[in-house]
Parts: C-alpha cells; structure tokens; sequence
C-alpha cells in the first residue's frame, strides 16, 4: 500500500462511517505517513494494514467512566 494523502484519507474514513474534514486529513495524513515509509521496505509481507480511519475514532472517543 502506497502512503495516503489527505484525499485517500477522507475517502477511507467516509468509507468507515467517519467524516474528516480537509484539515483533519491532512494531519492523518503528515501523522500516519512516517509509519508507511518506514514499513516500506516489507510492504505486502506483514499480515496487517495500516488503516488511519480508525485513528480519528481513538482521538473523538469518549471515554465512559
């Protein structure tokens, strides 16, 4: 899988049932980008993706006390 910019970003996370706006994506995008090109080198063999729509849900969970 190549890095996603912000335009990939919003589609996946539409696709994942979460909306970013442009500027949320792009901060997915500069914060989820040093991970692909570091796993660049073993793309394909690892038996997991990186996938940034879960990552906006971490950051707007509410947290039940």
């Amino acid at each position: 899988m190549t890095k996603p910019g912000p335009r990939e970003v919003m589609a996946i996370t539409a696709t994942a049932g979460v909306s970013v706006d442009k500027e949320a994506a792009e901060r997915i995008a500069n914060s989820i980008g040093p991970a692909f090109d570091g796993f660049a080198p073993v793309a394909g063999t690892l038996p997991f993706d990186l996938e940034p729509a879960s990552y906006l849900l971490v950051q707007t969970a509410q947290v039940s006390k």
